[in-house]
């Protein structure tokens, strides 16, 4: 979540040994030097991968420079004009309208073409990047078959998604078909500066790269300690990856729906977006976005 206040030698060769040792046997046959000659390569072949695997996944978790203040996402949205607590949000049909219940796996079987339809429709109508209006529409549905009474809403989560990383394009990343952006997604240290929360780390650098204090990764922006709880498999590999757009968004669907909130109800919808950042400035630019989204939506649907 966002948390900006208002919100990771050789054993060098003994050369005595070679001086001692005693004259060089008669020449092994050709076979057993090739045999020798081949295991090597196969050894070398087998370092020279381990050695690749440990760069790249260093290279992975290293955080990138913190980004200048006028390309923080938020900042360019604007804040709705409405009193918390008082309504919620336009709701928005995904994958064939809310009064079919298409569930994800109707939605995987007749397509993730159903889905990907959708997407791109509403891609078009509403400036969300498609891949990421999949993985908001995947998260919706699978709440709906999992915990139909919190009612969370695609807009919901892309309006959330917009303000903590422009859907997974934070700081010049682009979004792949993958669901990953093409460089991970890491905030600012929170180490207390101006406007900044303090939250030593919790991780030792697992997710942010950053051993000494916190800092929010992926497109949702989890603090590394709130994904350990929330973590989630939205794309169905198996492993839960903050910055894999998908994981990230079930896992903020799911956290917005605890406790049996109703995320279709003007308090409840309030109570989840303030737990996610509890800033009403914040807030108000999500329902701003989100009843945007949904609206536009739903201008495609009556066109269609």
């Amino acid at each position: 979540m966002r948390t900006r206040t208002g919100k990771n030698e050789d054993d060098p060769i003994d050369a005595s040994v070679e001086e001692a040792a005693p004259a060089a046997p008669a020449p092994a046959p050709r076979s057993s030097g090739v045999a020798v000659l081949t295991r090597l390569v196969v050894v070398l072949a087998v370092l020279a991968v381990a050695g690749g695997g440990v760069w790249l996944v260093t290279r992975a978790s290293t955080p990138e420079a913190s980004p200048l203040t006028t390309e923080i996402p938020a900042l360019q949205v604007k804040a709705a004009d409405v009193r918390p607590g008082s309504v919620a949000p336009a709701g928005g049909a995904v994958a064939g309208g809310a009064e079919q219940q298409t569930s994800p796996q109707q939605a995987r079987s007749t397509g993730p073409a159903t889905l990907a339809q959708w997407a791109s429709q509403v891609a078009a109508a509403s400036g969300v990047p498609a891949r990421a209006l999949q993985a908001y529409g995947n998260a919706e549905l699978a709440m709906r078959a999992d915990q139909p009474k919190c009612r969370i809403s695609w807009a919901t989560l892309a309006g959330i998604g917009r303000i903590e990383s422009n859907h997974g394009q934070y700081a010049g990343a682009v979004l792949g078909a993958d669901g990953r952006p093409s460089k991970p997604i890491i905030g600012v240290p929170l180490d207390g500066s101006s406007g900044v929360q303090a939250i030593g780390d919790t991780d030792g650098g697992r997710y942010d790269g950053d051993p000494t204090v916190d800092r929010a990764v992926g497109p949702m922006q989890f603090i590394p300690s709130t994904w350990r709880k929330w973590a989630s498999d939205g794309n169905g590999d198996g492993l839960g990856d903050p910055q894999q757009i998908d994981d990230a968004a079930l896992a903020a669907a799911r956290y917005l729906c605890a406790g049996g909130r109703d995320m279709a109800s003007p308090s409840g919808w309030w109570a989840g977006i303030l737990s996610y950042n509890n800033s009403t400035e914040y807030a108000q630019k999500v329902f701003g976005l989100a009843d945007g989204y949904a609206k536009a939506a739903q201008s495609v649907r009556k066109q269609g």
